[in-house]
């Protein structure tokens, strides 16, 4: 292939995966503050930014927040294969006769839409009702990578572009300072690997961003000894300058993208410090959260990700670990709900009050739900196995109506039996929200059109203000 041809193809892959990038970076810079997508939505939207609480491990609906009785009735009777279905099992279960397992957890019903919520919920259930539940979950793969691959990219084999990723590629940033997606991790337990919030195929412009709790807030965000600001300046311009130059003989939209994240960590050095103090915050709203400053915790990261959303970041999304309980789920969840039920709590209070609930899609939950049989049989030590037939989580603000209860599941909480809500069914919705037609937002590579839902999904309408 001669030199000119190859050009010619380099530019008109460009053009393709741009749409016209040159443009909208010109338009950027004359906006000054604005780095937003010329893709933009839709129509018109409920929700400008996006906080999810993501509980890593599958939290089991039992326990949580779908009640059912009929397990204390059945304790210890074998899962009948009427329920079962001939679901597969796991490897950690397969091999011995699985036994129907109670919950030792008291429920009631909070505020006036009656949500029923474990007792533990004692803050949550105080903002019950702008909460909605969805109790009719239900996903595809059975283990850990491949269920919250699957939950965050629209796909269980890695590779694909993630949710924050999209909605950065679709609609950009609103604040120049700040990335467009943000990740926050707290606690032990099961691993989390960084392509959970890569950008896959995108631009690498669109991959996120995980703040540190501890050290620099990004890694190699502070000036090496001998480099000051003014000096870290001029070596990105003159970077930059070379990148540029680089970038007129070969057009190629990864060179873009280097020159973008140079010029975003320069930025970055002056905002994010700011933002990471919680010192600044008053003793009553860290106390409402339950944070301390320079303690990690998930109130700390809960009271980061509504600084975050007054800043303008499009996808805040945080992982709390710890939610895998193969063995001893009802103690377990003694301990886990009282962690996360005060800071969630006040994070939907804090939005609320500051205006930001109304414009701030908030969702909470895991990547499959738990059996409603017992691990391994130990007495009152029981654990529950992965279950992705049916999981419960909730939503606030952004567009959602509050206060409803969607989908069933049977009496012993293993099959829905009512307004399922499929994976891709839940991404189509938060994209609704944010005035995104889930089909229209498409990305070509290798020759094919993909986008979050794949080639399934659709809006749950009876959700949407």
């Amino acid at each position: 292939m001669n030199n000119t041809l190859q050009q010619q193809l380099v530019r008109r892959q460009f053009l393709s995966r741009t749409a016209g990038g040159l443009g909208a970076l010109a338009v950027n810079q004359l906006a000054g503050t604005s780095n937003a997508s010329e893709l933009g939505s839709h129509f018109p939207a409920r929700a400008k930014r996006v906080i999810y609480l993501f509980m890593s491990g599958g939290p089991s609906q039992m326990e949580t927040f779908d009640p059912k009785p009929k397990l204390r009735e059945l304790h210890g009777q074998p899962l009948p294969e009427s329920i079962r279905k001939g679901q597969r099992f796991t490897s950690m279960t397969s091999g011995y006769a699985p036994r129907i397992a109670q919950s030792e957890h008291e429920f009631a019903r909070m505020g006036q839409s009656g949500h029923e919520m474990n007792v533990l919920f004692k803050h949550l259930g105080g903002v019950a009702d702008d909460l909605t539940f969805i109790r009719s979950m239900h996903t595809e793969p059975i283990n850990h990578d491949p269920a919250v691959t699957f939950m965050q990219t629209g796909s269980g084999v890695e590779g694909r572009p993630s949710m924050g990723s999209w909605l950065s590629y679709g609609l950009g940033a609103e604040n120049s300072d700040l990335p467009a997606f943000v990740v926050l991790v707290s606690n032990g337990g099961q691993p989390l690997l960084s392509r959970y919030w890569h950008n896959g195929f995108l631009p690498s412009r669109h991959q996120g961003v995980q703040f540190q709790t501890r050290g620099d807030p990004v890694l190699f965000l502070s000036d090496p000894n001998g480099i000051d600001r003014k000096n870290r300046g001029q070596l990105i311009e003159r970077m930059n300058q070379l990148n540029r130059l680089r970038y007129e003989q070969v057009r190629d939209p990864e060179i873009e993208a280097r020159i973008d994240a140079f010029e975003m960590a320069y930025r970055m050095q002056a905002s994010v410090p700011e933002l990471m103090d919680l010192s600044s915050e008053s003793k009553a709203t860290l106390d409402m959260y339950g944070a301390r400053p320079g303690q990690p915790s998930f109130a700390n990261n809960c009271l980061l990700a509504r600084r975050l959303a007054e800043r303008g970041v499009r996808f805040i999304q945080l992982y709390e670990r710890g939610w895998d309980h193969h063995g001893a789920v009802n103690s377990a969840m003694r301990t886990k709900i009282p962690q996360v039920d005060q800071p969630c709590a006040a994070l939907i209070k804090d939005l609320k009050q500051r205006g930001l609930l109304e414009d701030t899609l908030v969702i909470c939950g895991g990547e499959f739900g738990r059996t409603s049989y017992s691990q391994h049989n130990r007495g009152k030590e029981y654990g529950r196995d992965h279950h992705p037939r049916c999981f419960s989580i909730w939503l606030a603000g952004g567009g959602i109506q509050p206060g409803i209860n969607y989908g069933r599941t049977d009496d012993l909480g293993y099959n829905v039996i009512e307004n399922g809500v499929h994976v891709h069914d839940l991404q189509a919705t938060i994209l609704h929200c944010l005035g995104i037609d889930h089909e229209r937002l498409t990305y070509r590579f290798k020759g094919r059109d993909f986008r979050l839902t794949d080639v399934h999904g659709h809006p749950v309408k009876d959700l949407l203000i």
